[in-house]
């Protein structure tokens, strides 16, 4: 109750001073209401980075930005996930179950003025599948990729891949004589922006006047304030100073719905309890089960994410083709967690500290889920840093001492077919050879078995038969799983946009909206 009294306390404090904020901003409301945007977009962008490789980056806001300007052969529209074609003239020619050839946009060229060529494509690739990179197991079944002539490319495949074109999104085509370092700061690309400038607190980007595809800029400039502090985000939607807004915070919807357009969509993202499962007791699947039967994810959703997101039923969405109710669903169930540890024989009380990374979201939801894990016998300390902290000092060691930590992420930017989101998390990569340490084992290996009996399924019906299995059996090990699935809500300023779409992964795609010159 006490717990309860001091949330809607925090509740009150801020619905005043938006609504005082709005009280003072009746004026300015009034002066722009209706009006257009003819020379710049500004956008207030929820995530922070300053490594923008678009061949290896997995930060959200690079991810986003990147889709401005550094394009892929083909690449998705967010809000549906269909494909359309960016720098592939048109589908791709399949010349085997293995080989396909994909022939480039006529007379593509990057925002320099330079002729985008297969050689491009290749080193694009390459760079992609570097050894150590996050994106190489989604791209691992790419055997060869070579030039054919001036503008084709031949892909050789190691076996049938059903999702090939849509992993191609995954290969962003820059300058095959652009340094890491370039591409880490500021790459060039072929897309409908280029980039003028990228700091700390903002990105700034300019047509391209040399783009040709479908989707050319449709003014001349557009500015993302970059801006993890959910307030600074309300405040600058509130007084009018930004066109559109990503991840809208719910104790905001009233008072910003006066001058925005609030669009909501459900989400993949989702915050994570993730393990060291190489350190007792949780080296035990039935202990890190019993974690998530002590938590009341409802309660979660209810009180610190008001109603704004979904119970987790399996490690997919249920928007999502391939979704399948995995066998175990965890539901708040103490006695059942204190009889999982009874079974692992854990008998006595459990100390750890339980990291989390800063999101303001992300915090608020660790002192419930203390206060869950000590009714069952776990004392848990707090701490909270930022990924680029939590990630380098804490997790990704060797000699990893930590026993679980509370995490966000969302793999759907890259797309939102099954087995590259399971491959995120715990395919052959950082995540499952450092964070949860769970690569080599029983589990891993018996989830991956069914991940290649997919792949090499030869009908739809056969291969949903594997995933499913595969649901169960991340369900079963949790290593890293979701405590539930946000929903996300996008702001667009009221009068602007004649075509706005939210999209259900992080980021802010505007290049099939609309606006209204």
């Amino acid at each position: 109750m006490k717990r309860t009294k001091i949330l809607k306390a925090a509740a009150a404090t801020l619905i005043g001073a938006l609504g005082a904020l709005a009280f003072g901003a009746c004026g300015s409301q009034q002066a722009t209401s209706g009006t257009s945007v003819t020379d710049t977009i500004t956008a207030e962008a929820a995530y922070a980075s300053r490594d923008f490789n678009p061949n290896s980056t997995s930060s959200a806001l690079a991810m986003s930005a990147n889709w401005y300007v550094v394009e892929p052969l083909y690449a998705f529209n967010y809000s549906d996930y269909s494909m359309y074609n960016a720098l592939a003239k048109g589908e791709p020619e399949q010349v085997s179950d293995t080989e396909y050839v994909v022939t480039l946009r006529d007379s593509a060229k990057y925002s320099d003025g330079t002729d985008v060529t297969p050689e491009d494509v290749v080193e694009s690739w390459k760079r992609s599948t570097a050894e150590g990179g996050l994106y190489v197991p989604m791209l691992d079944f790419i055997d060869t990729v070579e030039p054919k002539g001036d503008n084709q490319v031949t892909f050789r495949l190691k076996y049938a891949f059903p999702a090939f074109k849509e992993r191609l999104a995954l290969i962003k085509v820059a300058p095959a004589d652009m340094d890491k370092d370039r591409l880490t700061s500021m790459p060039t690309g072929s897309g409908p922006w280029k980039y003028a400038s990228i700091t700390d607190q903002k990105v700034t980007f300019v047509r391209n006047d040399l783009y040709n595809g479908e989707y050319p800029a449709q003014c001349k400039n557009m500015v993302w304030n970059v801006a993890v502090d959910d307030t600074a985000r309300v405040t600058a939607m509130q007084t009018g100073k930004v066109d559109v807004m990503e991840l809208v915070p719910t104790l905001a919807f009233d008072v910003l719905s006066k001058r925005a357009d609030l669009k909501t969509v459900q989400a993949f993202n989702a915050p994570y309890i993730m393990f060291n499962t190489k350190k007792a007791p949780f080296d035990d699947p039935k202990v890190r089960q019993a974690v998530f039967y002590a938590i009341d994810a409802q309660q979660l959703i209810d009180n610190q994410m008001s109603g704004q997101a979904t119970p987790t039923t399996s490690y997919l969405i249920e928007e999502y083709p391939a979704y399948h109710e995995a066998s175990t669903v965890y539901t708040r169930d103490v006695e059942k967690a204190k009889e999982l540890l009874k079974e692992a024989g854990v008998t006595d009380k459990v100390k750890f500290t339980l990291y989390s990374t800063d999101q303001s979201w992300i915090t608020q939801l660790a002192p419930q889920i203390k206060n869950d894990l000590a009714e069952i016998g776990m004392e848990v300390d707090l701490q909270s840093m930022a990924s680029s902290a939590l990630y380098p000092n804490i997790t990704d060691k060797d000699d990893a001492d930590f026993s679980m930590a509370l995490v966000a992420g969302d793999p759907s930017v890259f797309g939102n077919d099954a087995d590259l989101l399971m491959n995120w998390f715990y395919g052959d990569n950082t995540w499952t050879r450092q964070r949860t340490f769970w690569y080599g084992t029983d589990g891993y290996k018996k989830l991956h078995e069914l991940m290649d009996k997919a792949i090499a399924a030869k009908t739809d019906e056969e291969r949903q038969k594997y995933w499913n299995q595969c649901y169960d059996v991340i369900a079963e090990e949790v290593p890293i799983y979701p405590l539930f699935h946000r929903k996300t809500t996008t702001a667009f300023k009221k009068g602007v946009f004649s075509k706005s779409e939210a999209i259900g992964t992080t980021g802010l795609d505007l290049l099939q909206a609309k606006l209204n010159h």
